[in-house]
């Protein structure tokens, strides 16, 4: 068995992290991002996440930003988004008012044998699996962070060769646009 390198290498948790999800819609055009990054960059935010897709309106992007950062800057960073060219809105959205997903590819190293186990486990956190080798499964799972948190920890007991992570994209609950 060959042991495969990735940058997956588990870490010990941050503490006292401020997390921050903003939505922002966006004039879909090129350097929007970039212009965008810059704001965060500039105030010591680092993107922990990042996730952007055209909206249904091809006119339009949707970014949703995962931040990292001191919370008494964030209503300055989101006051120089606003006023950003190509920037419609960009709101910060809680866990209160939103529902916030990610998706997670998690590649394992399964002998037959394991395989039950691995199934077992992808079925408990309501996963799927999208590949299946004699030797390997890839295994799909979507939900909070925390879920995609505790099913890499729970697929560490196999040798894991390589995850994949969205990033969080959030929507407004109720009639609230996003």
């Amino acid at each position: 068995m060959q042991n495969i390198v990735t940058t997956d290498t588990p870490i010990a948790p941050i503490l006292d992290l401020h997390i921050h999800t903003l939505s922002i819609l966006v004039n879909n055009r090129p350097g929007v991002l970039m212009r965008i990054c810059q704001v965060f960059a500039r105030r010591g935010f680092n993107i922990d996440s990042l996730v952007v897709s055209q909206g249904r309106d091809a006119r339009f992007s949707r970014m949703t930003i995962g931040i990292v950062g001191d919370p008494s800057g964030l209503e300055q960073i989101i006051k120089q988004v606003n006023k950003l060219i190509d920037v419609m809105h960009c709101f910060e959205h809680t866990s209160d008012d939103s529902v916030v997903r990610e998706l997670l590819m998690i590649k394992i190293h399964c002998t037959p044998e394991e395989r039950a186990q691995a199934l077992q486990i992808t079925e408990h956190f309501a996963g799927k699996t999208v590949d299946l080798t004699p030797v390997s499964m890839i295994i799909m799972i979507t939900g909070e962070t925390s879920k995609a948190d505790a099913a890499i920890t729970m697929f560490s007991q196999f040798n894991i060769i390589e995850t994949v992570r969205t990033g969080k994209v959030v929507m407004a609950r109720g009639e609230q646009p996003t």
